[in-house]
């Protein structure tokens, strides 16, 4: 971490403005949560490239700033940030890439920012497009005048002044890509990330921001982007490229375009703020009934733990009483490992085959560990038939669905499905890319007015007016045998507590992750299991209060 303290004053000097400021700015990774206030509890919204130039825009004509000086503005909210949190001293080399565009003005204008702080700084000029922005002329100009160097870049032997010890930034070309780079500027732009520690300015050039990449350039480890996060950052195949990534505030007009239609968007980040608007406290006088009966239809022969993983955490996540259907083979088990749970036995030595009572209950969550044995697909239907408030659906009955796809008709309104990647495949269909599976993912929500909790390393959940959030939560330690019974238990018992099923959503997939944090923090990834998420519920709730 470098030993610098940035003075406003001269760096103002430097970059020959008297209107620049220095903006406070806010962070967000899956390392760092930061801080950030918002109008409604699911504001955190994900701009699209159009979007965002369009944001620019609107705040430079509001602010009466120039687009330099909002350039400035986000280089030195860069300098700051990196300053703190970069592994760097003054004697640290750092190459800046720059393209044409503005990407590459706000390069030109970090390493002229960094070279006033006196690092030792080499600029390389990356003409990937034939055209030049205002902006990245007017920095190319004053870089001319410190002077420092530009190296004008061909091919990668250009960067052989690159090593192991130094850092590279990457500002060569942002969001604003719109077309395929050609194999060259791959070669080069690959070449560059793996010589040395390196960071990416807003997006890591060569990678789409809305749609899935062609043709990959470079590979960060860190992704430094301006005011919100890009959709490109949470689909699992851009990983290798985006890396960590991080939120800079650069003070963006976006409280006074809140009801602005041109800005609207589907999808939307999920972090701190957002849920803890949405949790309640719980009263003096409330006592078990204030919170609901929870009924868990889980477990067949072999398969009960996850009946129990799913019961426990029904309870845990604040349901007052929790009823677990399952066959006779998991009554004893049940009793044993589980005593707060009541047990409702099914007729069936070994699964689920007949549709119990259901009127006195607040929440239904079924599929944990359910089978798909042909009395079990009848009793789900026979179940899907009586039914009038939403379910939260998993596992064996997703896979019911699957093959019984007309069973998709009967599903109440506002239920909840949490399927992982091979069960989504299963049920609507193989997809190309992350891109398009989102996609469809909000047609079938919209079409059958449901909500589909899409599990993986950023969890996005989908709502029957087709809106995507995408959620902050969790390691893949979480990636073992019945954490996903865990999340069923944690929903079903927010749904029977009172919350609305958008609330459930978002409360339980956060704090799901959360725990899953928590425990992986105590014990390491490779160690967790998924009880030990249900342990760390508590822990997550209060963190999640910020107690």
């Amino acid at each position: 971490m470098a030993e610098v303290e940035v003075n406003a004053a001269a760096v103002a000097a430097v970059v020959e403005t008297s209107n620049f400021r220095v903006v406070d700015f806010c962070l967000h990774s899956l390392k760092f949560r930061g801080t950030f206030t918002f109008s409604s509890p699911f504001s955190m919204k994900i701009y699209t490239s159009e979007q965002t130039r369009k944001l620019d825009a609107f705040t430079i004509e509001h602010q009466e700033i120039t687009s330099w000086e909002l350039m400035e503005r986000a280089s030195m909210t860069f300098v700051n940030w990196f300053l703190a949190n970069a592994d760097v001293t003054p004697d640290t080399c750092v190459h800046v890439l720059c393209g044409t565009g503005n990407n590459g003005g706000d390069g030109m204008a970090i390493a002229r920012i960094l070279h006033s702080l006196n690092f030792d700084v080499s600029v390389y000029l990356l003409r990937v497009s034939d055209k030049e922005s205002e902006d990245f002329k007017r920095n190319y100009d004053l870089l001319k005048k410190i002077p420092l160097e530009v190296t004008e870049v061909e091919m990668f032997e250009d960067l052989e002044d690159i090593w192991p010890e130094d850092f590279v930034i990457d500002a060569v070309l942002g969001a604003g890509l719109n077309r395929p780079l050609s194999q060259k500027w791959c070669t080069i732009l690959d070449y560059a990330s793996f010589e040395a520690p390196n960071i990416s300015i807003d997006m890591p050039s060569g990678l789409y921001t809305n749609k899935a990449t062609v043709s990959p350039g470079f590979k960060a480890d860190t992704t430094y982007s301006f005011q919100s996060p890009k959709l490109a950052f949470f689909m699992p195949e851009n990983q290798d490229e985006v890396g960590d990534w991080v939120i800079g505030d650069i003070g963006l007009a976006e409280e006074e375009i809140e009801f602005d239609s041109a800005f609207e968007t589907n999808n939307h980040f999920l972090d701190t703020d957002t849920v803890r608007f949405l949790l309640r406290d719980r009263k003096a006088h409330d006592h078990k009934g204030t919170f609901g009966h929870a009924l868990v239809i889980a477990g067949s022969y072999g398969k009960v733990g996850a009946a129990v993983l799913a019961a426990k955490a029904t309870l845990r996540a604040g349901a007052g009483l929790v009823t677990v259907h399952a066959p006779k083979c998991a009554y004893q088990i049940m009793q044993i490992s589980f005593p707060e749970a009541m047990v409702q036995v099914d007729k069936h030595e070994y699964l689920f085959s007949e549709c119990v009572d259901i009127e006195k209950y607040t929440a239904i969550g079924i599929g944990p560990g359910l089978g798909t044995n042909e009395l079990t697909i009848k009793a789900f239907s026979d179940l899907l038939e009586r039914v009038n408030e939403p379910l939260v659906i998993d596992a064996d009955a997703l896979n019911i669905i699957a093959e019984n796809k007309d069973l998709l008709d009967l599903l109440p309104e506002e239920s909840i499905l949490t399927p992982h990647p091979k069960e989504f495949e299963r049920l609507f269909g193989e997809t190309e890319n992350s891109f398009e599976r989102l996609e469809i993912m909000r047609t079938i929500a919209q079409s059958y007015k449901i909500y589909i909790i899409l599990k993986g390393g950023n969890t996005v959940i989908m709502t029957p007016e087709g809106v995507a959030y995408i959620n902050d939560t969790g390691n893949p330690g979480m990636a073992t045998g019945g954490s996903g019974d865990v999340l069923t238990g944690i929903l079903t018992g927010l749904m029977a507590s009172g919350y609305s099923p958008l609330e459930t959503c978002a409360i339980g997939v956060y704090l799901h992750g959360l725990a899953g944090d928590i425990a992986a923090e105590e014990l390491e990834q490779e160690s967790l299991l998924a009880g030990d998420i249900i342990g760390c519920l508590g822990k997550a709730f209060r963190e999640l209060r910020g107690a």
